[in-house]
């Protein structure tokens, strides 16, 4: 048994992908998508052609209304391909409106419905877990439709993810690396910063320690990683995005995150409110430096897709 195959014991595995003709390989359960992937799909030849029906299929529509349709394209062929569930993802423009994030997540299920697809078993509305964000997840949650709050880079995002009842988080462990390591600099020293002592990793499994303790619903997702040692280390989460790795390694794997073990712990119930929310994130600065880059770097992904559908209307 590759490694791969022993995560599957404990673990959900995810594909973090838009290049669906993968994934038969890999042979996930879930899959994720966002605008970047997504852009970096339809630039290659075997995928352009999805963007070019879409956008002459559509001619005259709003151009955020067929960027959604674009990306329900993609999520119809990914669930095609998978047996679980796809997330797809609002606008990271919008993660400072929440009335905006709530109507265009209930337009992309709208979307997905119209092509046939069962949306409360096989979809996940992605938002980023700003608090207008995970506010906009309490509201979409309450009106049957499940979330998968992104770019989550603290414990104070999580709690607030889990009291607003969200079916799904997405920790990214190695975007949290990368900021202590470049923090650290010439101090950094990899050996005794990797695996259990991983930043990344370590936030995941406080998280994930609380979650079960508390008998918080909501599912934890490890994504973003930088080598095979960080999901080596959170094999037992809920879900992790997948390492090609993993399947060419037969060294036995551990079972390192145990929900009945967590829930033994002794971590004090937190709340937020707000201003306590807002006060907490300000107070870490990889999470406030890492939530700004990632909705700037999304954004900037979804103009330049919007510059793609442009050019090919012409």
């Amino acid at each position: 048994m590759n490694q791969l195959d022993a995560l599957r014991q404990w673990t959900t595995v995810v594909a973090d992908t838009g290049d669906f003709k993968q994934l038969s390989a890999s042979k996930p359960q879930d899959a994720t998508t966002n605008p970047s992937l997504i852009l970096k799909a339809v630039q290659k030849p075997e995928y352009r052609p999805l963007l070019d029906e879409t956008v002459k299929k559509h001619a005259g529509k709003p151009l955020d209304e067929v960027i959604d349709r674009l990306l329900v394209r993609f999520g119809t062929e990914i669930l095609s391909i998978i047996p679980g569930r796809v997330s797809t993802e609002v606008d990271a423009r919008l993660s400072f409106d929440t009335a905006a994030t709530v109507a265009r997540g209930e337009r992309i299920v709208a979307l997905y419905k119209a092509e046939g697809i069962d949306t409360e078993k096989r979809l996940l509305i992605k938002v980023a877990s700003t608090w207008e964000g995970i506010e906009a997840a309490r509201a979409l949650q309450q009106k049957g439709i499940r979330t998968n709050l992104t770019l989550l880079f603290s414990f104070a995002q999580a709690v607030a993810c889990g009291a607003a009842g969200v079916q799904l988080i997405s920790p990214f462990v190695g975007r949290i690396y990368d900021w202590y390591k470049k923090s650290a600099g010439a101090k950094w020293d990899e050996a005794a910063s990797a695996g259990a002592n991983d930043p990344g990793v370590k936030s995941v499994r406080e998280i994930f320690n609380y979650y079960k303790q508390h008998s918080i619903k909501t599912e934890v997702m490890g994504a973003s990683f930088r080598n095979a040692g960080q999901i080596q280390a959170l094999a037992g989460c809920d879900l992790l995005t997948i390492s090609p790795e993993l399947a060419a390694n037969n060294e036995p794997l551990e079972h390192a995150l145990d929900a009945q073990a967590a829930a033994k712990g002794d971590l004090a119930k937190v709340s937020y409110d707000e201003a306590g929310f807002r006060f907490a994130l300000n107070e870490d600065a990889m999470a406030t430096e890492k939530l700004a880059e990632g909705i700037r770097a999304f954004a900037a992904d979804a103009v330049k897709l919007e510059k793609l559908m442009q050019e090919s209307g012409k």
